[in-house]
């Protein structure tokens, strides 16, 4: 029987490492058969989920040996902290792994976005079509770039842009307006609706919760400057997508690059389905070699210390008070 059970990819080196202490299930596609994975579950004590394992009190009904959650990233919707919480079950991210790789992304889609399809004209190029004109695009340096959150991401964001001359405002309710980080990075802090107002460009770096839930809505899109681009590498849930498909086919705005959707994988017929100057990837932005390494060598890290009873490496996400 395994000891730990990986649900999800990781780097099998840190795998390797989690074996000579323990019996290791690794099995990607194991979160695709969630009957087996509740069977499987029943002598193990360590469990380490990305972001599609549905870690709730059904399946920790499923656990009743079960120890530690360790988290192959840093959201946390899909695990029920308050049923961890109840049953002693500390929940440990993967703190730190990815800000800088989510970061990297949303410049990327920003510099995408802004220059209006040049790096998608291969095909026009190849057969002898010249389109010049039709790809002018925009530079980014002086346009007001919008977060939505000014945590580690959003800050590590701020710190690129910056680099690119772009004016920076951001809305944080959690975020003190003495923090040093303000004046530091040089981040207007603002209320959500003068946010919304000024971004030409609005990137969202906020957790999924029941306040932030369709936080973008349509009175929150028109709010927006003709034109602005909408960039979401945080959570899926964070917009309405068929306010936003709606706000693209009416060109409302210029753009928007969603590297996560509300349903993954995006089902058939999907309302953004035939949305104009839409791009999506499948939930990315955090994920490289280097990144990837990171986060599993640090959740090994993690569920080993726990399972062996040593100091926790980062803050248990389901913390209880004694």
């Amino acid at each position: 029987m395994a000891t730990v059970i990986i649900s999800e990819f990781m780097d099998e080196e840190a795998v390797a490492t989690l074996r000579p202490d323990f019996g290791v299930l690794y099995d990607p596609q194991l979160v695709d058969r969630p009957d087996e994975l509740r069977a499987r579950l029943a002598q193990c004590r360590g469990l380490i989920v990305r972001n599609r394992t549905q870690v709730d009190a059904a399946l920790l009904d499923a656990a009743p040996r079960l120890e530690v959650v360790g988290r192959l990233g840093v959201g946390l919707d899909n695990i029920d902290l308050a049923a961890c919480r109840a049953r002693r079950i500390p929940v440990f991210p993967a703190t730190g792994t990815n800000d800088e790789t989510v970061a990297e992304f949303t410049i990327g889609a920003i510099l995408m976005l802004a220059r209006g399809g040049a790096y998608h004209v291969t095909g026009d190029v190849l057969e002898g079509r010249w389109p010049r004109t039709r790809i002018k695009g925009r530079d980014v340096k002086g346009m007001h770039l919008g977060l939505l959150g000014f945590g580690a991401v959003a800050r590590q964001v701020a710190v690129r842009a910056r680099a690119f001359g772009m004016r920076l405002a951001a809305h944080d309710p959690l975020v003190s307006a003495g923090h040093p980080a303000w004046e530091e990075l040089g981040v207007t802090s603002c209320t959500l609706d003068e946010l919304l107002e000024r971004s030409q460009v609005l990137s969202l770096h906020v957790p999924l919760t029941s306040a932030t839930r369709g936080i973008l809505d349509d009175a929150r899109l028109r709010k927006l400057p003709p034109g602005a681009y909408v960039i979401n590498t945080a959570r899926g849930g964070l917009i309405c997508e068929r306010s936003l498909a709606e706000a693209l086919r009416e060109s409302r705005i210029g753009g928007a690059f969603l590297d996560v959707v509300e349903d993954e994988p995006l089902a058939a017929g999907s309302a953004l389905a035939g949305a104009p100057n839409l791009h999506l990837s499948p939930h990315v932005a955090g994920i490289t070699r280097e990144s990837v390494l990171r986060a599993s060598m640090l959740t090994v890290e993690n569920v080993r210390n726990a399972l062996q009873g040593k100091p926790a490496t980062v803050p248990n996400a389901a913390a209880w008070e004694d």
